[in-house]
């Protein structure tokens, strides 16, 4: 019986990406394929953006180096934010959202050049129609983190329930403030600037906050699983919440960029390097779901 079960683990394993219900890592131009939802301000959305052009290497998920480039506020200096979803998708029932997400931000850092300080933004359970930003209306579960570590909240969870996130102290939270500087983030960043990005942009020095997201590639993890939604970067659970609290308006997904204030950088390589990328997104049943059917199919080949 160890053994049918260690073959029906493996077999999950194995299969998960043959079972998967989206994908996408924007080796072939997928644009025709995303519609932009975007806020008051100016915004920018790049779907076939190879980002070894700025001396980012290769997400670890996944081939090649495109991906999607997202930025908000640029120009207009005015507070705002866009999103971008898959056209058409609709998820139903448990599932996992994974991809490689770098937030790239003009240096010298650790704290970053003029309006260094944006979010990365990403989420569950919107229509896809709606722009996803925190000064707008949302019909989302999502998240989002600064990459210079500039906000008093630089890890932060949004809801319908939560539309200017919710705050230091919340229960969906496993750490109390929000802050890069709280010793629970202390595994993330020190990070320098790659070396092919300081070659072309020599601002870009020194290393990165402790406790910041910015320059290097995570693995960003969402599963919904009954009515519990997390957000996972890497191994470390970043919020977890109750679906029972929020009202969704759909089954799709989005990935975004927003600025936190009105101001926009004055830096002259802004449109280089204060951006969101986004790389090798699969969407698959949750694990235990696949997990049961695949017990059952062996319950019943047993059976025979």
């Amino acid at each position: 019986m160890r053994i049918l079960f260690a073959f029906t683990a493996s077999v999950l394993l194995a299969t998960s990406a043959s079972a998967g219900l989206y994908s996408e890592n924007f080796e072939v131009d997928p644009s025709a394929g995303w519609v932009v939802n975007n806020g008051p301000s100016d915004f920018a959305a790049n779907f076939f953006f190879d980002y070894s052009t700025v001396g980012i290497p290769a997400a670890p998920s996944g081939p090649g180096t495109r991906g999607m480039k997202l930025q908000a506020n640029l120009v207009n200096g005015i507070f705002s934010g866009m999103s971008a979803s898959p056209i058409g998708l609709n998820l139903t029932g448990d599932y996992i959202v994974t991809f490689d997400w770098w937030a790239n931000f003009n240096g010298p850092f650790p704290g970053g050049g003029s309006g260094s300080t944006n979010l990365s933004t990403f989420g569950i359970g919107t229509s896809g129609a709606i722009p996803q930003w925190p000064g707008g209306v949302q019909d989302s579960v999502w998240f989002g983190a600064t990459g210079d570590g500039g906000s008093a909240a630089d890890w932060r969870a949004y809801s319908t329930a939560a539309p200017t996130s919710y705050p230091d102290g919340s229960p969906v939270y496993p750490f109390t403030t929000r802050n890069n500087t709280n010793a629970y983030f202390a595994s993330l960043g020190n990070m320098p600037a790659p070396a092919a990005q300081l070659a072309l942009f020599p601002q870009q020095t020194g290393l990165t906050a402790v406790g910041t997201a910015g320059m290097t590639w995570h693995q960003v993890t969402i599963t919904k699983a009954g009515n519990i939604v997390t957000w996972h970067v890497g191994s470390l659970l970043m919020a977890t919440i109750d679906l029972n609290t929020v009202t969704l308006g759909g089954g799709n997904i989005f990935f975004g960029h927003s600025d936190i204030n009105a101001g926009s950088s004055t830096d002259p390589f802004d449109v280089d390097l204060l951006f969101t990328l986004i790389d090798n997104i699969n969407v698959i049943p949750e694990p235990a779901s696949l997990l049961l059917l695949a017990l059952g199919g062996l319950v019943g080949i047993r059976r025979r």
